[in-house]
């Protein structure tokens, strides 16, 4: 196993960073996805999250779960000298299964949270006193001096107690609360359905546009100020996402990938994963089957 603290991750077993601050834009976040879940709780800052084509606000308390391969987005509010602050563990979910199967119900949850259809990511108003904040604190305190042959270990006993705090918070949300929509973004929402149903077709801002009744210009300049990059960028994100979904997921060939994602020309759609991921499909799928 590899644990990695306090650095990028995209495919390591496990990612861990303890009240991380960014501010004055630092932190540009575009729609990316992990090959394993990511908890992540909100110590301070605000802005909008968009996961599932669904917007959230961001606000202090507030915990995200983003499942394997979710595409997800984070557009964050500097204004006013706001700071970012964060911790999180993103971790593959089958690596650590085997650790919970002694406790049935506690098994359950870990295997809904990171395999079912979530009603909604976002659990608010979680005190910096709660216990779930201190596991990710307890876990960094132990970090500073963990010899490498007990790092299995320890991570494993820091989710087990992750997943404890985390359950009756869950269970409560099921029961009572409502997500904290942001209104002001349903009309990107739109947008981003009708992308979902269309991004492996040639795309035309015109047919976009009549068929969500704005202008093209007013479409383009709102997707751009809500989410943080353009459509045709968003488009080649998204047509990435589902790249790398299916090659590490089925053994289907690059071409027939290419044709399913909207790319007839197989030359080309090399050249443009590789200008996106830095490798080629076959490099990426060789890499993942390691």
């Amino acid at each position: 196993m590899r644990f990695v603290a306090n650095a990028t991750l995209n495919e390591e077993p496990l990612y861990f960073a303890y009240r991380r601050s960014s501010s004055n834009n630092q932190l540009k976040e575009t729609f990316h996805s992990h090959r394993g879940t990511e908890i992540l709780f909100i110590h301070q800052g605000k802005g909008t999250m968009i996961v599932n084509n669904i917007s959230y606000d961001i606000r202090p308390g507030m915990l995200c779960i983003f499942q394997p391969f979710q595409l997800h987005h984070l557009k964050l509010d500097y204004s006013d000298q706001q700071v970012f602050e964060r911790s999180l563990a993103t971790f593959e979910p089958s690596m650590f299964e085997c650790y919970f199967e002694q406790w049935p119900a506690l098994h359950a949850f870990y295997k809904h949270i990171n395999l079912s259809e979530l009603e909604s990511p976002c659990i608010y108003d979680i005190e910096e006193n709660h216990e779930l904040v201190t596991v990710f604190l307890g876990m960094q305190q132990k970090l500073i001096s963990l010899p490498e042959t007990e790092q299995l270990e320890e991570v494993s006993l820091f989710l087990i107690s992750l997943f404890r705090s985390l359950k009756p918070l869950w269970m409560k949300q099921q029961a009572n609360s409502v997500p904290f929509r942001t209104r002001k973004n349903h009309q990107v929402e739109h947008m981003l359905h009708w992308i979902e149903k269309h991004y492996t077709a040639p795309f035309q801002l015109q047919s976009m546009a009549k068929a969500l009744h704005l202008s093209p210009y007013h479409l383009s300049h709102l997707f751009k100020e809500m989410v943080g990059i353009s459509i045709t960028d968003y488009i080649a994100t998204r047509r990435i996402h589902q790249a790398v979904t299916l090659l590490t997921t089925t053994d289907k060939s690059i071409q027939l990938i290419a044709e399913e994602i909207g790319i007839t020309n197989t030359s080309y759609f090399c050249k443009f994963f590789k200008s996106r991921m830095g490798i080629t499909p076959h490099q990426y799928r060789k890499k993942w089957n390691k």
